[in-house]
Formats: structure tokens, C-alpha cells, sequence
């Protein structure tokens, strides 16, 4: 990754535009949910409840990506629970997956994160998160709740 870090700053030196382009911007879209969402076996399984968001990517710009699920709970068999970070669509290009892995017969439960640094061509980009199970033994699903909320944040960190 290049980076291109801003300059020092003196008290009689002049400020410029091309330097304030260099500090983040910030939060570009959040997306946040409260309500469970029921695992499924599908590779392109369906957007998980309330994880898409679109904002408008400046190109050879940052952005940090943050997706997580605060409670993911396997199936009641050996398996594994999956969430996926993926761009335009449910069956989009994948950007990155965080897995639980059961190896036991019982349910498992843990939260699962990803964070993402790149950067986009100009222009509307939409992100989901997404999930999936090996076996839908059990109840496998996303447990979210009011003192558990997933989120889907980006974030513009700077210029590349």
C-alpha cells in the first residue's frame, strides 16, 4: 500500500487545499441491526438482516471496512459458521470471510470480525454481509440482540 501522509504543519505556513484532501474523512455508511438473523447453507447465502450499506468511493482513497457479528452460534454437529464481506450483492466478489470452526458435537458460540483496508474505483459501491453454515443442525444463526448489535461501518482513512 502507498501512503501519502500529510504534511507538518507550522504557525505562518499557508494551508492548502491538496493538504486538507489528506486528512480522513470519516464515517462514509453504517449499517447496524438488532435482530437475529438464521443461518443457511447456501455459498451465496442471503444478505444477513440489516447489513448493507452504499456510499460513493473517491478513487485512490483508504477505506476501512468493518464487519461484525456479535454472537455467531454453529450448528450441533462438526461445522463451521461463516460470515462473508462482499461487494454489490449477496452473490458479489467475496472481500473476506471470518469463520467459526465447531469441532465437537455441540453448539458454539463466538463473534466473528472483519476488517478490510482497500480501496475502490470511483463512484457508487454497495457492501452486504452475508452468512452461512455447513449443516443446519441445530439452530445455527447470528444472535444479536439490544446489548448485541452487528454492524457494517466504512470508514475513509485517507489518501493512497
Amino acid at each position: 500500500m502507498a501512503i501519502n501522509p500529510n504534511t507538518d504543519f507550522s504557525v505562518s505556513g499557508v494551508y492548502t487545499a491538496n493538504q486538507a484532501n489528506r486528512f480522513p474523512r470519516g464515517v462514509m455508511a453504517l449499517a447496524t441491526s438488532t435482530t437475529s438473523y438464521t443461518l443457511t447453507t447456501s455459498g451465496t447465502a442471503a444478505i444477513a438482516t440489516g447489513m448493507t450499506v452504499t456510499f460513493t468511493a473517491v478513487a485512490n482513497r483508504y477505506y476501512r471496512i468493518t464487519y461484525y457479528e456479535p454472537q455467531a452460534q454453529t450448528p450441533t454437529v462438526v461445522g463451521n459458521a461463516q460470515s462473508y464481506l462482499k461487494q454489490t450483492s449477496a452473490s458479489g466478489t467475496i472481500i473476506g470471510n471470518a469463520v467459526l470452526t465447531n469441532e465437537t458435537a455441540t453448539t458454539d458460540q463466538s463473534p466473528l470480525t472483519i476488517i478490510k483496508t482497500m480501496t475502490f474505483t470511483a463512484g457508487t459501491v454497495v457492501l452486504v454481509g452475508t452468512g452461512s453454515v455447513s449443516s443446519i443442525t441445530g439452530a445455527p444463526s447470528f444472535i444479536r440482540d439490544a446489548t448485541r448489535e452487528a454492524l457494517l461501518l466504512v470508514e475513509d482513512i485517507g489518501p493512497a
